[in-house]
């Protein structure tokens, strides 16, 4: 496997003066050296005659940043994951059925589906930083609305456009990390990241269930509202624009729809996109359906559930760093991420014959130990789709970053509601969602990335359309 371990941000950004449009120098253009960890050094041009900063002040810019990406990309999760032990309470409170408070779930990822696609190409156009505080003002306001939402149908309602809004958080972290990085340091970075953000899902569910025993489901909105507010925030004061003026898009609406056109032409770019969106729609089959799994049929409380959902978390955490401190630059990212793909597929499999009675009544912990495994491959499997159609997309990571997480969200909000179609009484229809997401990912990844026979084209990048 060819090496690329340079950063863009070194290779490319250290010279280059930015310019907004009114000439004036973008503010602390941000520019990246690798250290031990594999997370860059953010430095920040400085006037002349000022000598440089410290390498101890650019480490610490650079996990700044970091920090700050990872926030970014644990927004997601984190308004996804403290509401699920929620769930069945609001189903009471606002005396509407498991199936339409699960729409409120399905409301937030096809409003994060969407949002990419109008993010994405503003990105490209405007920079990162523009639309991404645009975003996240929105998010805090449609969330706090979401506290106080007085019937399940408005809460559908501003769940969507909590999700709308929180697209920007999603799509804006990847583009930022393509600006920077190229090759298998993109693909350390995507797993520190996974390490960061991954940190949301564990403690979410945890959060959200003590929050649940001093008040009801509404002040988990309430504090994700803060969470929202000191987010923006952060954004605001540290993250800076890493998009040069030079590279950017200047066509409009027909232009931004040309280029996506032009990545979902590419077979090797879009054999990923799909694969990685069928496995993200395994895994949120896992998020929409455990908390009946768990708590309605093997009757464990919100807090038994908010644990198990941790140790899944950890899993995942455990496996992508794996990903990226022992095996890329080792073996290929295909290699990997087939390998990961294959055991998703079996753990899948696994537990669709227990949960339909293949193995007699089954308890608890077999059907948790196979969604421990099924969530920990995830940490193979989405780190290094993301990387290989990245790496072909150079010249509109925006607009890539857009297709891959709708492609994804879309898929998700597809399977969500699939789950509890035969009711709150079996997990069958949430392992047999799985096992048909995990079989027809790896049937994409075979069949259109063909990894056997195009061996490095998902490292060479598109021409510029």
């Amino acid at each position: 496997m060819p090496d690329s371990g340079a950063s863009r941000a070194q290779q490319e950004h250290e010279h280059i003066p930015t310019k907004n449009s009114e000439g004036a120098a973008l503010g602390a253009q941000a520019t990246a050296t690798p250290t031990a960890a594999g997370v860059p050094a953010i430095s920040t041009p400085l006037a002349p005659g000022i000598p440089g900063a410290p390498t101890t002040t650019a480490r610490r810019a650079g996990l700044l940043v970091t920090l700050v990406l990872g926030g970014l990309t644990a927004l997601p999760p984190l308004s996804m994951d403290m509401y699920l032990p929620a769930l069945p309470e609001v189903t009471d409170a606002l005396h509407a059925p498991a199936a339409t408070v699960q729409l409120t779930l399905t409301a937030c990822l096809l409003g994060m589906a969407l949002g990419q696609l109008v993010v994405g190409p503003m990105s490209d156009r405007w920079g990162r930083r523009t639309p991404l505080l645009l975003g996240m003002v929105v998010y805090v306001i449609a969330t706090a609305i979401c506290a106080v939402a007085p019937t399940a149908e408005l809460l559908i309602g501003f769940r969507l456009l909590q999700g709308l809004a929180g697209a920007a958080g999603i799509v804006i972290s990847r583009a930022v990390v393509r600006d920077l990085y190229d090759g298998d340091e993109m693909a350390r970075f995507f797993s520190t990241l996974m390490l960061i953000s991954g940190v949301a899902p564990v403690v979410a569910p945890v959060i959200g269930g003590q929050v649940l025993q001093f008040t009801d489901w509404r002040g988990i909105f309430v504090v994700l509202t803060v969470v929202g507010v000191l987010l923006t925030f952060v954004v605001w004061k540290w993250l800076h624009e890493t998009l040069p003026a030079a590279e950017r898009h200047t066509g409009g609406v027909g232009d931004a729809l040309r280029t996506m056109r032009g990545l979902l032409a590419d077979r090797v770019f879009t054999g990923y996109m799909i694969a990685g969106s069928l496995a993200f729609a395994a895994l949120f089959a896992y998020v929409s359906a455990s908390p009946f799994v768990v708590q309605e049929i093997y009757g464990a409380s919100p807090q038994t559930f908010s644990l198990l959902f941790g140790i899944n978390s950890i899993g995942l955490i455990a496996v992508g760093q794996i990903n990226g401190k022992l095996l890329v630059g080792r073996i290929s990212l295909d290699k990997a991420l087939g390998f990961g793909l294959a055991v998703i597929s079996v753990a899948a499999v696994a537990l669709l014959l227990m949960t339909s009675g293949v193995f007699g009544e089954v308890g608890l912990v077999p059907v948790a130990v196979g969604l421990f495994v099924l969530m920990s491959a995830m940490g193979l499997a989405m780190p290094n789709t993301n990387t290989q159609a990245l790496m072909r997309t150079r010249h509109a990571a925006g607009s890539a970053s857009a297709l891959l997480g709708t492609s994804q969200f879309l898929i998700g909000a597809i399977a969500s509601p699939l789950v509890g179609i035969a009711g709150e009484k079996t997990a069958v229809p949430m392992a047999v969602v799985q096992v048909v997401c995990a079989l027809a990912a790896t049937a994409c990844f075979l069949l259109l990335c063909r990894p056997w026979r195009d061996a490095g084209a998902a490292r060479e990048p598109l021409a510029k359309s």
